[in-house]
């Protein structure tokens, strides 16, 4: 279906500059080239603990994303400074971002700690930009979030993670993971035994890869906002101006 012209009474929309905003064309969400490498994921994980149930959860969804297809990296948060702590160059700093910018696709995984994400957790998204300079590091992208809880089954984790992908403007897949009791979850070795909860990290990741294969050649599309073209609209009109002088 081909974007149509509106033939209504631009007056009805006296605040809209008409030129810059047609119907969504559905030519359009159809890519002219597909990507083929495989799917890039870059997975986050919130402890430091050296029996980190939320690593071993992530270890265990960087497993199923390989077996899925997907290429897959690892940030370790050990060493990452406090937000605002430290310039933006040093070494954890620039190797988170680089990742984000890297990936198409992310996995967070939090412990909940009094009913929230960890600090270890929230830091290093604090560390990831909405912008560098054109660069949008997360804009477009997917996510996965999950959590493990040392008590019963809660979601405050994957709420709270749930905004933080929305303000990072991600687009979060519907299905979530929240592991109770993780203690209970994982052999000695780390690897998570077979429960329903396993059976829920599957789906996650299965669905993970799947929408990150539908939107990665579309985001462009996908996030190709009315009021950034009409703020880089304006930028030119003042150039121009300003070259006219």
């Amino acid at each position: 279906m081909k974007a149509t012209v509106y033939d209504g009474d631009m007056n009805d929309l006296p605040n809209l500059v008409g030129e810059l905003l047609t119907p969504p064309d559905t030519e359009r969400l159809e890519p002219l080239e597909r990507m083929a490498h495989p799917p890039r994921i870059l997975l986050l994980y919130g402890s430091l603990r050296e029996r980190s149930f939320s690593r071993f959860l992530t270890l265990e969804a960087e497993r199923l994303l390989r077996y899925l297809g997907a290429e897959t990296r690892i940030f370790d948060p050990h060493g990452l400074p406090l937000p605002d702590s430290a310039p933006v160059e040093h070494p954890k700093v620039a190797e988170l971002r680089e990742l984000s910018t890297w990936s198409e696709g992310q996995v967070w995984t939090s412990p909940e700690r009094h009913g929230a994400m960890t600090g270890i957790m929230k830091a290093q998204i604090d560390w990831i930009p909405l912008a560098i300079g054109a660069v949008r590091p997360t804009q477009g992208k997917t996510l996965a979030v999950m959590q493990v809880s040392g008590g019963s089954q809660s979601f405050n984790a994957v709420n709270q993670l749930r905004i933080l992908g929305r303000w990072m403007r991600m687009l979060t897949i519907p299905n979530q993971s929240s592991v109770a009791k993780a203690y209970e979850q994982f052999d000695d070795a780390g690897r998570m035994k077979p429960s329903a909860y396993y059976e829920r990290v599957v789906d996650v990741m299965e669905e993970l890869v799947k929408f990150t294969l539908l939107t990665r050649d579309r985001s462009g599309y996908l996030t190709d906002r009315y009021s950034e073209r009409r703020e880089a609209a304006d930028k030119l009109g003042a150039r121009v101006k300003l070259t006219a002088m």
